[in-house]
């Protein structure tokens, strides 16, 4: 009897970690999933945008955050691809990494 109240109190705790650590591995599955999304709509957007250039801006989203990094040739691009990616559902924050580039086409 004792060996299987012993058990009994082992068990409950392990269950309980094992369920936990289910959950925490969903969310982040889920925040992933979300992040992934939200990486293909910004990138969406900027695409669709005349104004912009897709293969000089890399879009990256962490927990919400999207990072945009990458040249653009004006200030004013990299004023509307962060206006861009602010505009998309699901982004919490715009992290800015874009830079200017110093050639302009003649």
């Amino acid at each position: 009897m004792h060996n299987r109240t012993m058990i009994r109190i082992l068990a409950v705790p392990a269950l309980a970690l094992a369920l936990a650590s289910s959950a925490a591995l969903a969310e982040s599955t889920g925040a992933y999933v979300d992040d992934a999304a939200i990486t293909t709509k910004v990138k969406g957007a900027i695409v669709a945008d005349p104004m912009l250039k897709i293969s000089q801006i890399t879009v990256h989203t962490a927990h919400g955050a999207v990072r945009l990094s990458g040249t653009v040739d004006s200030a004013a691009q990299k004023d509307e691809a962060v206006k861009d990616a602010n505009g998309v559902s699901g982004v919490k924050t715009v992290i800015d990494r874009l830079s200017v580039s110093n050639t302009q086409s003649q």
